[in-house]
């Protein structure tokens, strides 16, 4: 009886509820479901409109990372004020995925016509270089102006990114903003792009670590217009090649001061980062169906160089490495290609003025692949990184007209150019910029992956570090062992002259003689230690089955029965 009415209970209970829903008008509900689609797409594009709200609309400051001894901080970036200020993102861009997207659809880029030289490279490969001067921009006058030979302009050498040419949005935003202040601009665009094909004589095509034209570009430049200081900013990939180019080359480059923006830093890592998550495989596919639109341009070369149906079907960019980039540039794997020609490991070595600039929440290059560490142990680097930005984008203003990145380097190359800190070009004698291309398949750095998707690059630099130290604790021990053995030779082939042996030089003697005796005793001992810790159980049961006859006598009679 009790059971029945339970039943009914709570079958008028779900009765009930089932009538008190159908009650609720059908518009509540699509409010509720718009509701919760308006949260998740705006967690999911990353959405930081009701951050800047709460913070005012002041932005967020920009985070600079340097030598604590750094005289381009002291000297140069601390004296300009918009990287000493913040950065605020357009209000109704205020996601790295519709800034991003807004700059390759859209971009505003101002109207001009730049003036085209063609290039021939020592290889037989042909470059279109895109000028844009000063003259160019100012009111009444034509871009049939030419730059004089003993011209002091300052010149500005820009490296676009990938597949990118002279008239993608971001390079015309840069090169027309430099040119208004009063410098001369010339955009060195890849081989194969700009209008220009891959003559028939090279058969060479560019890549992420390609710095042989940007090499040549760049000297080229210096002989033509010796007075001119000449200044360089690179862009994505762009920015790789010209860091990877100012480490190679060190001291030995005619730049007095560069940019790189949005680097991607280690290729590995990226490649790694741009397949993990729906909206990077976006645009994983977007850049990859570029790249195949590059191919088409020199399909012919493609299908006697590289694997064409491969390329064909590529549907990421490690697919396109694998079926092209790789077997072009000769490389044993696509890992190999990115580890080759990451400018990460460069970073160390570059001796002009750098600044670089990235976004926290680039969707492209990720801020894990960033070499914090390196740049801040280089005291001619110094890296702004913003919270917002997206790729190349750094939107502002209400009306999104202007980039924030190309005012940041234009009055950080303006402050440069006015100071004492200008890289002036050392010759030195390097013995090759290539070295990098001879390593191993298995050379690092090599890639970690956290448990939470982190990816992080690991190298072998402590071992290196330790292998060096023991090098040079051999080295040393080799010369002392050497220094005895002349003197003992020394000593047989004129023994008389004995008594003319200098007091220091034989103290010296006596130094490397206790030395090397130091060295041999310490040695001696730990292997004493190491053959007994490790014959120990041997010889151990040896003796106790000699000797048990002679220690039972000796035991006392309880435990000679047990």
């Amino acid at each position: 009886m009790d059971s029945s009415n339970t039943t009914v209970t709570s079958s008028s209970g779900y009765e009930l509820l089932l009538t008190a829903v159908s009650l609720i008008p059908m518009s509540h509900y699509l409010l509720g479901v718009l509701f919760f689609s308006l949260v998740f797409l705006y967690n999911f594009l990353e959405f930081h409109f009701l951050q800047d709200l709460v913070r005012g609309f002041r932005g967020s400051p920009v985070s600079l990372t340097f030598n604590s001894y750094s005289e381009i901080y002291e000297g140069v970036a601390s004296k300009c004020r918009i990287l000493q200020g913040r950065y605020l993102a357009t209000p109704w861009l205020s996601s790295p995925h519709f800034q991003t997207v807004f700059l390759n659809f859209f971009g505003n880029p101002p109207a001009f016509s730049y003036r085209r030289q063609l290039f021939h490279a020592s290889d037989g490969g042909t470059i279109a270089l895109d000028w844009l001067t000063s003259s160019d921009v100012s009111e009444g006058t034509s871009n049939t102006n030419t730059i004089s030979k003993d011209d002091k302009t300052p010149l500005v050498v820009v490296v676009p990114g990938l597949t990118s040419d002279s008239d993608s949005a971001y390079i015309k935003h840069l090169a027309f903003n430099t040119a208004k202040r009063g410098w001369n601009v010339v955009v060195s665009n890849h081989r194969g792009l700009g209008g220009i094909s891959v003559t028939v004589s090279s058969d060479c095509f560019y890549n992420a670590g390609w710095t042989e034209d940007i090499r040549e570009v760049i000297n080229h430049l210096h002989v033509e217009f010796p007075e001119a200081p000449l200044f360089a900013v690179g862009t994505s990939i762009g920015a790789n090649i010209l860091v990877k180019y100012l480490g190679e080359d060190g001291e030995n480059v005619p730049v007095a001061g560069a940019a790189a923006i949005s680097s991607p830093w280690d290729l590995l890592i990226g490649d790694r980062f741009i397949c993990r998550r729906l909206l990077q495989k976006f645009y994983d596919r977007a850049l990859t169906v570029g790249l195949q639109g590059y191919a088409q341009l020199h399909q012919p070369r493609y299908m006697r160089l590289a694997d064409w149906e491969g390329i064909r079907k590529s549907r990421s960019i490690r697919d396109f490495d694998n079926y092209a980039t790789r077997l072009v540039g000769k490389f044993e794997t696509v890992d190999t290609y990115y580890r080759r020609c990451s400018s990460a490991g460069y970073v160390g070595s570059v001796s002009v003025p750098l600044l670089c600039i990235s976004a926290l929440d680039d969707p492209v290059c990720t801020r894990e692949a960033i070499p914090w560490d390196e740049c801040r142990a280089n005291k001619n680097i110094v890296l702004a990184t913003t919270q917002h930005g997206g790729h190349l984008a750094f939107f502002e203003g209400l009306t999104a007209s202007s980039l924030w990145w190309v005012k940041a380097v234009n009055e950080f190359l303006g402050v440069l150019h006015s100071s004492s800190f200008v890289h002036i070009q050392k010759k030195t004698e390097t013995s090759g910029h290539h070295s990098s291309f001879e390593s191993a398949i298995d050379q690092g750095p090599y890639v970690n992956m956290a448990g939470d998707g982190r990816v992080a690059a690991i190298g072998s630099g402590e071992i290196v570090e330790d292998l060096s130290e023991l090098h040079n604790k051999t080295k040393d021990r080799d010369e002392m062992a050497s220094d005895v053995e002349k003197v003992e030779l020394l000593t047989e082939a004129k023994p008389s002259s004995s008594s003319d042996v200098r007091p220091t030089e034989t103290s010296s003697l006596t130094k490397c003689i206790n030395q090397l005796s130091r060295y041999n005793r310490r040695s001696i001992w730990l292997l004493a230690y190491i053959a007994i810790m490790t014959t120990w159980p041997l010889v151990g049961s040896a003796l106790l089955l000699v000797f048990r006859k002679k220690l039972r006598n000796y035991l006392p009679a309880g435990l000679r029965k047990k």
